[in-house]
This record gives C-alpha cells, sequence and structure tokens, in this order.
C-alpha cells in the first residue's frame, strides 16, 4: 500500500493553481513570435514611427503592444521634453484625459456589483440636484428657448453619453460660460467636483435624455456619483478599487513632486516647427497637476499615468475582469460594458461604430474601413493619445503621446495598420 504524503500534494494542488490562474499573471515580455507577431513586421512599426519624430511631426510616443496576455512590443521614440533634451521612456507619465472615462465606468460598474446602485437608477435619487433639468432648443432666429427634460438622466444614459450633457459650448453657451463650465479641464480649480456637477445641473443641456449621443461631463457627473455612493473621494476610491489591486502603482490625479521629470511635456504644431502648447489655466504644463489646488477630481479626464499601467487595466478587461489573480468586476459585467448601448442615438463620428458603458465598439468592420475585429473597443484622449482592446485576437494597445491639436499627423491609422499587419498567426 501507498503511504499518502500531504506535502507531495499540497504542492501539486499549489502547480495546479499556478496553471489555472496564467491568464491572471503580469504583463511580462515575450518574443513577438511566441504570441503569434513578426519581429521583422513590427520593425516597420518602430522604423515609421522614429521617422515621425526624426521629421518633427511628433515630439515622442510610446507604443505597447501585449497578445495573449504578454508584451510583445514596447518602445519609446523621441523626447518627453524637447527642450531639456530628456529622453521618452518606457516610464514616462502621461495626461490620459479622456481615458479616464474608462476607469470611472469600470467604477460604476463595481458599485453596481456591490449592490450599490443600478445603472437604470436616476442620476437624481444620488444627486438630487439632477432629477428635475432642462433642456435648451435652438431657434430658427438663431436664440433658444429652455425646455424641462422628458425624464430623469439615469445612470446608464451617463455611461453611454445620451444624457444630453455636453462640454458647455453648444446652444446655452452663454449659461455655461457664465457658469465658468466650459471646456474639460478641472485640475486648477479650487472647487470639488460634486459642487461644479452640481451647479451644471441647473444649466440647460443639449438634448432630451436617450435621444442622442452628446460627448460631454457625462464621466465627471460619474465621478461625483461615485464619491456620493461610496462615501469616498473619488482619487481614494480608485486607488483601493482598482489602481492597488491591478499594480498601477503610477495612476493619479496629481502627480507626487517626485515623479515630476517623467510627466511628458505636451506640444502644438507651429510654423516653426513643434513648440510647448499654450498653457490656460495650468493645463498644458505641469503646472497644476503638480503645484495645483488638489481638490478637483475629474472622472471625465482628469488621470496621468504610464503605457504600462494603462495595459493593466486593459488586460483586465480582456481578461474579463481580472488582472494578476484580482477580480476586479465579473465576465457579465465586462460583456454589458462593451456592446452598443446607443439604440436610436446612433454614434456620430465613425460608421460601423457604436458605443458601450464607456467604450466605443466596432459592430460592422467593414463599415468602419479600418483594421480590427468585430467586438473590438477603445477610446482616445485630448493629447493623441489612444487605446484599444481586440478580444478576438487577444490584444491590448496603448499608444501615448503628447500633441494638441494633432493637425493632419496620421499616426494613428498607421499605427493601426502596422500592428494588425504584424499579426501572423
Amino acid at each position: 500500500m501507498k503511504t499518502f504524503h500531504p506535502t507531495k500534494y499540497a504542492t501539486l494542488l499549489f502547480a495546479l493553481c499556478l496553471l489555472f490562474t496564467s491568464n491572471a499573471q503580469e504583463l511580462t515580455k515575450a518574443s513577438p513570435e511566441a504570441v503569434g507577431m513578426s519581429s521583422d513586421r513590427l520593425e516597420v512599426l518602430s522604423n515609421t514611427f522614429q521617422a515621425y519624430v526624426d521629421e518633427g511631426e511628433l515630439p515622442g510616443a510610446t507604443i505597447l503592444v501585449a497578445r495573449k496576455g504578454k508584451v510583445a512590443y514596447f518602445e519609446s521614440f523621441g523626447k518627453n521634453d524637447l527642450e531639456n533634451d530628456i529622453p521618452m521612456t518606457n516610464t514616462s507619465m502621461f495626461r490620459i484625459a479622456s481615458q479616464t472615462k474608462a476607469i470611472v465606468s469600470v467604477g460604476i460598474m463595481m458599485l453596481q456589483e456591490q449592490g450599490k446602485l443600478l445603472i437604470t437608477d436616476p442620476v437624481g435619487k444620488y444627486i438630487p440636484a439632477f432629477m428635475d433639468t432642462k433642456v435648451a432648443v435652438s431657434k430658427d432666429d438663431g436664440s433658444y428657448d429652455i425646455v424641462k427634460a422628458n425624464r430623469p438622466i439615469t445612470v446608464r444614459d451617463l455611461l453611454t453619453h445620451t444624457s444630453g450633457v455636453s462640454y458647455g459650448e453648444g446652444i446655452a453657451s452663454d449659461l455655461w460660460e457664465k457658469a465658468e463650465i466650459q471646456g474639460w479641464y478641472f485640475a486648477d480649480r479650487e472647487e470639488p467636483i460634486l459642487a461644479t456637477v452640481t451647479r451644471m445641473a441647473d444649466l440647460p443641456f443639449e438634448s432630451q435624455p436617450g435621444e442622442q449621443f452628446v460627448y460631454g461631463y457625462n464621466t465627471d457627473i460619474l465621478g461625483a456619483l461615485i464619491e456620493v455612493v461610496s462615501e469616498k473621494p473619488l482619487d481614494i476610491f480608485l486607488k483601493e478599487s482598482i489602481f492597488d489591486p491591478l499594480g498601477m502603482a503610477d495612476a493619479h490625479f496629481y502627480l507626487p513632486k517626485e515623479k515630476k521629470q517623467r510627466l511628458a511635456v505636451v506640444y502644438s504644431p507651429s510654423e516653426n516647427g513643434l513648440e510647448p502648447a499654450p498653457n490656460p489655466g495650468g493645463m498644458i504644463g505641469q503646472g497644476a497637476y503638480v503645484e495645483g489646488p488638489r481638490k478637483s477630481f475629474s472622472g471625465g479626464a482628469g488621470l496621468l499615468s504610464t503605457s504600462m499601467d494603462y495595459a493593466k487595466f486593459l488586460q483586465m478587461m480582456l481578461n474579463k475582469g481580472t488582472f494578476n489573480g484580482k477580480r476586479i468586476i465579473s465576465p457579465k459585467t465586462v460583456e454589458l460594458m462593451t456592446v452598443n448601448h446607443l439604440g436610436k442615438a446612433s454614434f456620430p463620428w465613425v460608421g460601423g461604430t457604436g458605443f458601450g458603458l464607456g467604450f466605443s465598439v466596432v459592430e460592422d468592420l467593414g463599415d468602419r474601413g479600418t483594421l480590427g475585429s468585430v467586438g473590438e473597443y477603445g477610446w482616445g484622449g485630448a493629447y493623441h493619445s489612444s487605446y484599444w482592446v481586440d478580444p478576438k485576437e487577444e490584444l491590448v494597445v496603448v499608444y501615448f503621446t503628447q500633441l494638441i491639436p494633432a493637425g493632419d499627423v496620421d499616426d494613428h491609422g498607421k499605427l493601426r495598420s502596422l500592428i494588425y499587419q504584424a499579426l501572423v498567426d
């Protein structure tokens, strides 16, 4: 009779656990060939983006491509700071602007999973000022009327950008300007975000709830909603619920001063080449991100991050809610977030594309007309950054640069083309 050895079985069990959690490991480096990509073909990507830098079209950039849970390509080009000759590196930090929206949207879905809200709830249930809102209606003479909203705005309306809330530069822009709520930047404000969006609720919006896709302050309102429901400041909630579990040590609303030199400087094209971008309110330079009041946490556009940290978040989504052994949301929640919710409120910018709960979603590849897959989801940011997740190809792409406005640079199209041409298996 064989003797039972508990230690042997414990060792075997541990090994099996490691095997079955392999999809949730850290994003480690692998050769492109190990994950079905071609090193030779990726050289075309490197050469193309080095040329953008050499020709003065981009100051610098980082590109991270992960496939099958491994980093197949992670390269940096150009400078973090042209004036001071600081090179771009894989640990450079960027203003990710509207890429904040996906993270905050996941935060809302976490609260639904915790039983603290439903996305069908009216926002006014938690922020009373939103229970009865108004809509501006244009008239033929260029003026406008203000009417009552047909129904309360729901949490889902905010997630899908169908609440009618813009960035304050539409029909009733005069009232938004008077209220000093325009543009998307809040880092220099002394006013907490909940106070800002509560004032916003008294202003007329662009359309009736649920009727149109209107890009605007929707996710800033969601960030304030998280603060109310979780009873925590947004920065603390995200750190505890998402950043720490995923190991996103470089995700911040305001930059720790010891990381100041890692924050990429933003540039704008001019007749003299690339120049540091204009700096209203400390928006572009390190300014308010380092020296600001640190009181307003913009859920729509406020975060700073590195390429690797953002890739961890996206890999969690690709893994159906889990990363590095930590479950953030359920597979069914990921499924709900990454299908089109717009219905009759069609997506106005790109064919074959809808919008889910925080992400654009590809529905018809031929109608869109660019390489990718049906079911792909992603978005971008004001400083010309972009990302997408392609579940069919098990692909995560993070592209960070620091250019506003981008002008006619065709880097986004080339990026997509040159990544997909490198897939060989």
